[in-house]
């Protein structure tokens, strides 16, 4: 177990939901509730990285935030680092890549909360900030925790992405997925099968506790 990449991968995971979240809850909320020119646009950008190949989604970044880039350039010359093959470039293709799992489950749960319901909050006296996080995010509970685990599991699991953009540095870009591959080509089967079997329970654990949360917020609306 290379437990060095599995805590880099963790750390990605946690801050990637971390700056998601409110990005989630702003996005999910505006188009489920908002109709505007270009809507449609908007949700295939956001779904885009589902159905694009990884490296391609990888090349386009590796591209966007390379040195000769203006993102690259304005980075390097604030932090005197490059974006690149460093995790702060590996956190932030991981916030692109992973917007489709935090929003479209927050987008769904702010669908289903009836709009009379915020407009009740509303004709109370409620500000619209104080009915999001009194009423909206309650009822939105499930979408939260699905987008959350959603995104904390694809961030662990990402392959293509994260060596295209990160390369496989240890210790500050070689996330378990990589270790895995690295250990595959080592011929170290073992080690492999350690890490893989990890990532698959939790994988499995993930997905099951998303089905179920969905499954009972079905029943709770029969």
């Amino acid at each position: 177990m290379d437990t060095l990449a599995l805590e880099l991968s963790l750390r990605l995971a946690f801050w990637t939901c971390v700056v998601l979240l409110p990005v989630s809850i702003f996005l999910g909320r505006l188009l489920a509730w908002s109709q505007f020119t270009g809507k449609g646009f908007v949700e295939a950008a956001i779904a885009l990285p589902l159905v694009l190949p990884p490296t391609v989604l990888g090349y386009y970044l590796l591209v966007s935030m390379g040195n000769t880039s203006a993102i690259g350039q304005f980075y390097a010359d604030l932090t005197g680092r490059n974006l690149v093959f460093s995790f702060d470039g590996l956190l932030l293709a991981s916030i692109i890549f992973n917007l489709p799992f935090a929003v479209q489950p927050m987008q769904r749960a702010f669908e289903a909360i009836p709009n009379n319901v915020r407009e009740a909050a509303w004709c109370c006296g409620m500000s619209r900030l104080r009915a999001l996080w009194r009423i909206e995010l309650p009822l939105a509970w499930p979408g939260l925790i699905s987008a959350l685990a959603l995104t904390f599991a694809h961030t662990l699991g990402e392959f293509g992405v994260v060596l295209m953009v990160g390369g496989n540095i240890q210790g500050e870009t070689q996330t378990i997925a990589i270790a895995i591959y690295d250990r595959v080509q080592a011929f170290d089967n073992p080690a492999a099968g350690t890490m893989s079997a990890l990532l698959l329970v939790f994988s499995f654990v993930t997905i099951g506790s998303v089905y179920m949360l969905s499954h009972r917020r079905s029943h709770a609306h029969v």
